[in-house]
């Protein structure tokens, strides 16, 4: 059986078990997402959540958004997996095209406050729900991608594989725990269009499933043993032919998925990085200005043709998935973070004048890149400038993915400059060095206190 084959691996996986290559992605994916989560926290989606789920009066897990409140663990998970997909600051497994922070850490944090877990639980519990989402989110892509948003739906597996691992379930647990999250799965792609807001409920409520689940299954909930291979299940439910071999093959935890994870440098859709890094290189090697380019050409696959070909996105969201918009910023800004998406940055005019010059074509070229390995989502630029210089870059690996690795130093900037304007200088860096520093922690609910009485 696919899911107890599944099951059973991310059930016993431990942290004695891991290499160092995967704890220290754990605890760089962790930093990450934490940075995002806590300065989503302030983004309007986000607000409406915690305003319309926040009633319970269970305080057992801290909400981040600056004031230290807590709530039950399901809605912590909830709130905190909301914001961290917010601001598509967030991490990607390029593979499966999933953030899986985004889901998979804000339930490991709930939990392990609750339950007063140590930084080595969390590390393993992370590892374990990369394991699972990454691999159930490439046996559905990329055919699933056009209608489902692989976060909400593979990503809830995750959730629950981190979860349950976190809980100390059996493998039989564990494998009920899978039935019940799988059930849950979902997330459709339709909102784009509007640039509207559901992106951030699909994985608060992956996050808030995956922990659900765990905790049903602990106290004897029962679910779909197959709910992977399943006649009904959900592989055969996203897609007609499902990639059987990447869900268990060369399960081994001296290669994880973890340790393939990519980090964003740019705060927008993943599909638009390489594109965005070749703009970034070709403007600094060639100190190219606005007004030197007559014509940009983006050379593309098909995902980000259909998902993120958008010349006229009408708000700061839709920038996120306009590539026109986010390589018009790069070379107009010289910056593609925060500050750039912002509703009086959107429609600069010099901006909105290099998109119109922007042409976005579906190549035969780089569709094939992806084919053979998921991990590249290549993209190739060429610039025509008024003299008709054509300067040229194609990029498989922006920065951040494995084969262009972010540094510890470039995590904690990125982390601090998240963090500080929501909790200040003082907590910020304590809870920066309790991340980095996690395996020490022998209880994360008093690693966390200490952190907010320190600052």
């Amino acid at each position: 059986m696919i899911t107890k084959t599944l099951a059973d691996f991310t059930a016993a996986l431990s942290y004695d078990k891991l290499t160092p290559v995967s704890i220290d992605m754990a605890k760089k994916c962790m930093l990450d997402w934490l940075g995002v989560s806590i300065r989503g926290s302030q983004e309007q989606p986000a607000k409406i959540i915690r305003q319309t789920i926040l009633h319970s009066e269970a305080e057992q897990a801290t909400v981040f958004d600056g004031s230290q409140g807590k709530a039950s663990v399901f809605d912590a998970a909830f709130c905190n997996g909301s914001a961290s997909h917010t601001l598509d600051f967030d991490d990607l497994h390029n593979p499966s095209i999933i953030h899986l922070a985004t889901v998979v850490v804000p339930g490991v944090f709930a939990v392990a406050e609750a339950e007063h877990k140590s930084g080595k639980q969390m590390i393993a519990a992370v590892c374990a729900g990369y394991e699972a989402g990454g691999r159930i989110g490439e046996s559905v892509i990329p055919e699933s991608y056009f209608f489902w948003h692989t976060t909400g739906t593979a990503g809830t597996f995750g959730a629950a594989a981190a979860a349950a691992n976190l809980l100390q379930l059996s493998s039989e647990q564990t494998l009920m725990c899978y039935g019940s999250a799988g059930t849950q799965a979902a997330g459709l792609w339709e909102f784009l269009k509007e640039g509207a807001m559901s992106k951030a409920l699909h994985a608060g409520k992956s996050s808030y499933a995956g922990v659900l689940s765990a905790y049903l299954s602990r106290n004897g909930f029962t679910a779909a043993s197959s709910i992977l291979e399943g006649e009904k299940g959900f592989c055969r439910a996203m897609v007609q032919e499902p990639h059987w071999d990447r869900l268990t093959d060369g399960l081994d935890s001296a290669h994880l998925r973890i340790d393939e994870n990519s980090f964003k440098p740019y705060a927008c859709c993943k599909h638009a990085h390489a594109a965005i890094y070749a703009a970034q290189v070709l403007k600094q090697e060639h100190s190219l200005q606005a007004e030197d380019i007559a014509e940009v050409r983006l050379y593309v696959n098909d995902i980000t043709d259909y998902l993120i070909n958008n010349p006229q996105p009408q708000n700061p969201y839709g920038c996120k998935f306009s590539i026109q918009y986010c390589v018009s910023a790069m070379l107009g800004f010289g910056a593609v973070g925060i500050e750039q998406f912002a509703q009086d940055i959107i429609y600069d005019g010099k901006v909105r004048g290099l998109m119109a010059k922007t042409k976005v074509i579906r190549d035969a070229a780089i569709e094939k890149i992806h084919q053979e390995d998921a991990s590249k989502l290549a993209s190739k630029v060429e610039i025509v400038c008024n003299d008709g210089t054509v300067y040229e870059l194609q990029v498989d690996y922006p920065k951040g993915d494995p084969d262009n690795p972010v540094t510890w130093d470039e995590a904690k900037a990125k982390f601090m400059h998240l963090a500080v304007p929501v909790y200040g200088q003082q907590q910020a860096g304590n809870l920066c060095r309790l991340i980095e520093n996690l395996e020490e922690c022998e209880d994360f609910a008093q690693g966390l206190a200490q952190c907010w009485k320190e600052g």
